[in-house]
């Protein structure tokens, strides 16, 4: 390479996340695939199911309705205070901390896999405080990541979004892709190429494919 030559930059990859979704979790595991395969550089966005859903919370089975006010506020403070206090690099680690103790170990949402993913992360254990802060002081900040993620997408979908620069200069956004085990190399490499072909075409809406089989997310 000559010596004025400059390194291509990197193509920013935009990728808003709730640490409790088992679905946003997969999905993330493929695209740190797609990174070591393709020039992307990802950046984590916080995002939260409790927000997007607090307006229908009637409309939802109880189940899910228990879910959101026992379960998804505690993590989704606690990695938007960290991003607060200790910036946006740290979103990465966290969200794979806590993921890995949530999703994978199948210690679920509690609080102590919560405060074990921050020594996971090497992040400060008093941050384990604002799980259970109701007066959120961080609420702010949490709310408009969410609404920026969410606003490309519409409200009618959830966790993840993805986005990444068009050819002109617009943002390509979509929703997932859902999919479940997490490709690997060259796989992963496709299945991006493929996605962001499909996304970028104007007017494509929706593409859906029926499994009989899921994973298990009785743990959650």
């Amino acid at each position: 390479m000559p010596e004025n030559a400059t390194t291509p930059a990197k193509t920013p990859v935009d990728f808003w996340f709730d640490p409790l979704c088992p679905w946003a979790w997969m999905t993330s595991r493929w695209v740190l695939e797609v990174e070591k395969v393709r020039d992307i550089e990802i950046r984590w966005h916080i995002m939260s199911l409790a927000v997007l859903n607090e307006d229908r919370v009637d409309e939802l089975p109880e189940e899910y309705r228990d879910m959101l006010a026992t379960k998804a506020w505690k993590p989704v403070r606690v990695a938007t205070a960290a991003w607060q206090k200790h910036g946006a690099d740290v979103l990465g680690p966290l969200y794979t901390a806590l993921g890995t103790r949530f999703h994978n170990n199948g210690e679920g949402p509690t609080t102590e896999a919560i405060a074990a993913a921050l020594a996971d992360a090497g992040l400060p254990a008093d941050l384990i405080d604002y799980a259970d802060q109701e007066d959120f002081e961080f609420d702010a900040q949490l709310r408009a990541s969410h609404k920026e993620g969410i606003d490309l997408v519409g409200q009618e979908v959830g966790t993840p979004v993805i986005a990444v620069p068009g050819a002109d200069g617009e943002q390509v956004a979509f929703f997932g892709p859902v999919v479940t085990p997490a490709p690997q190399g060259e796989q992963a490499a496709r299945l991006w190429d493929g996605t962001l072909a499909v996304a970028s075409v104007p007017g494509f809406y929706e593409i859906k494919r029926t499994r009989t089989k899921g994973p298990d997310f009785s743990n959650l």
